[in-house]
């Protein structure tokens, strides 16, 4: 009986029917989302705070357009780390050359307290390791699956949970160290599990059999001599749909990635953060429960892992677990901390938990969504996640409508941006994940690494755009109110949304057949 995955023997074993690498490549991508997110989370805060508080005292407008910058590259580097994976090095090879080169970039920002150059040095490592590493280790999701398996959608979707899951632990214990421990110190534990899920998947590589190996290898001529058969047009066509999705992306990152700059700002400058009374007790309980909760379903996780592939990989295994021992002991100490101390106020980084907290918890729902008759097209569900995410920013926008013009400090309930990370999280269900597996599907094989890389360009041109759309703040604060600013973010993904929906039709015809 011919094998239902692609990989080895032992990747036909099953976790809530998806294969068991797809769960190795789970906490690989996690660790190295909870490097990117708990970095990200504290870079505009440390580099606006005091001297005092060991910041480096930036002006707003600098520090987004720096944050722009950084978070453009991230996502512009990809399509070079796509091309050389394709060519020379294998998909594999790629996400440990990446992995590596972002380690050295986490510990060298660790650094900074003793020269800023390490602090730029550390920030180019990490442009060009996640070019290696991002758009590769997803070509190697796409590839656990047969064409046609109508649990590819499903399986991006985990693997995007994987994403989140690592994107809600660094921003809650990068940004918890390092605004009340020492900036150095969140920029370092970053770059320690990046290290831990390089080694983990290392040495569980071996699970994917000849997926990701490099072009020399027997498996590139089978996959050449397959895609012979394929009509020009066809291929053409499918590729024309790739570069549809992947340019509505701008519109959707853009503003979605005002998260980390001007939402970040709102949330520490323009909200009411202040804890009084039994408050404080409150939102200790509460933030137990929504940091406790998802480390017991990734821990379950873990354990079917271990349970699946007991007595292999144990290096793997032992790092990865490793990994989870660290994570635990320094949950239960910051929990502890925070009970024995008066909180006072909710660090302005923990908002940014909020979009990782609802991907957990949201992304299993939609994973059986998209496997039901509920099932809608990809153009259709671009235009749902658009929507969504400006109807986030009208949130924002009603919440912020009674701040005076050019007012640099407001008191504005927390409730809007806990609405606003709520509708962009379900947006980003229908259009991330999703499109990550379209790449998939729709690529020839020979162009997957290449095309995953143009996907991230249009992400870096989002980024660029929307740090520097977010340097403007305060400017249109001051002329027209920080109200019409996020306006601007509800009216351009909602206009783009309607767009997609007139393209469907067209886009399903070019898709020839693919779902």
């Amino acid at each position: 009986m011919s094998n239902q995955f692609g990989g080895s023997a032992l990747n036909q074993r099953t976790i809530a029917g998806h294969p068991v690498g797809l769960f190795v490549l789970f906490f690989t991508e996690m660790w190295e989302r909870f490097s990117y997110y708990g970095m990200r989370a504290i870079l505009v805060l440390f580099l606006t705070s005091s001297i005092l508080d060991e910041g480096w005292a930036w002006e707003r407008e600098d520090a987004l357009t720096l944050y722009g910058w950084y978070t453009g590259l991230v996502y512009l580097t990809p399509i070079l780390g796509g091309f050389f994976a394709d060519k020379f090095l294998g998909y594999r090879n790629a996400t440990v050359l990446g992995a590596f080169i972002m380690t050295l970039g986490h510990a060298s920002m660790a650094l900074e307290t003793f020269s800023t150059t390490f602090f730029f040095i550390g920030l180019s490592c990490l442009v060009i390791g996640n070019g290696f590493f991002k758009p590769n280790i997803s070509s190697i999701v796409g590839q656990l699956y047969k064409d046609g398996d109508i649990r590819k959608d499903g399986g991006y979707t985990i693997f995007y949970m994987g994403i989140n899951a690592g994107a809600f632990l660094g921003i809650l214990l990068c940004g918890y160290i390092g605004e009340k421990v020492g900036w150095h110190l969140g920029f370092g534990l970053a770059g320690v599990f990046m290290f831990f899920g390089m080694l983990q998947f290392w040495f569980a590589q071996k699970i994917f059999g000849n997926i990701g190996l490099s072009p020399k290898a027997l498996a590139q001529t089978q996959i050449e001599t397959e895609e012979e058969a394929v009509p020009k047009k066809t291929e053409n066509d499918r590729l024309f749909v790739v570069v549809v999705f992947s340019l509505f992306t701008i519109f959707f990152w853009w503003a979605f990635e005002q998260a980390g700059g001007s939402m970040t700002i709102f949330a520490n400058d323009y909200t009411d953060r202040n804890l009084v009374g039994t408050a404080s007790k409150t939102f200790n309980i509460v933030n137990s429960i929504i940091t406790l909760v998802p480390m017991v379903i990734l821990t379950y996780v873990l354990y079917e892992l271990f349970r699946n592939m007991l007595g292999k990989y144990i290096l793997s295994n032992f790092f990865l677990g490793l990994s989870f021992a660290i994570i635990w002991g320094i949950v239960i100490w910051m929990l502890n901390r925070e009970f024995a101390s008066d909180v006072g106020e909710i660090p302005a980084s923990w908002f940014s938990v909020l979009n990782s907290l609802f991907i957990v918890i949201f992304a299993p729902i939609f994973s059986k969504i998209w496997a039901s008759s509920l099932n809608p097209s990809g153009p259709v569900k671009f235009a749902i996640g658009l929507m969504l995410l400006g109807f986030g920013f009208a949130f924002l926008s009603y919440g912020a409508s009674g701040i005076p013009l050019g007012a640099s400090t407001a008191s504005v309930s927390i409730a809007w941006l806990i609405l606003a990370y709520l509708f962009h999280t379900l947006g980003e269900l229908c259009i991330s994940p999703v499109g990550l597996s379209y790449v998939s599907k729709l690529a020839p094989k020979r162009l997957v690494g290449l095309m995953f890389g143009f996907w991230f360009v249009c992400s870096a041109i989002a980024n660029f755009l929307g740090g520097w759309t977010g340097s403007f703040i305060d400017s249109i604060s001051e002329s027209y109110g920080l109200s019409n600013f996020f306006l601007i973010f509800t009216a351009v993904p909602v206009l783009a949304g309607v767009l997609m929906l007139i393209l469907n039709k067209t886009l399903i015809r070019k898709m020839h057949g693919i779902t």
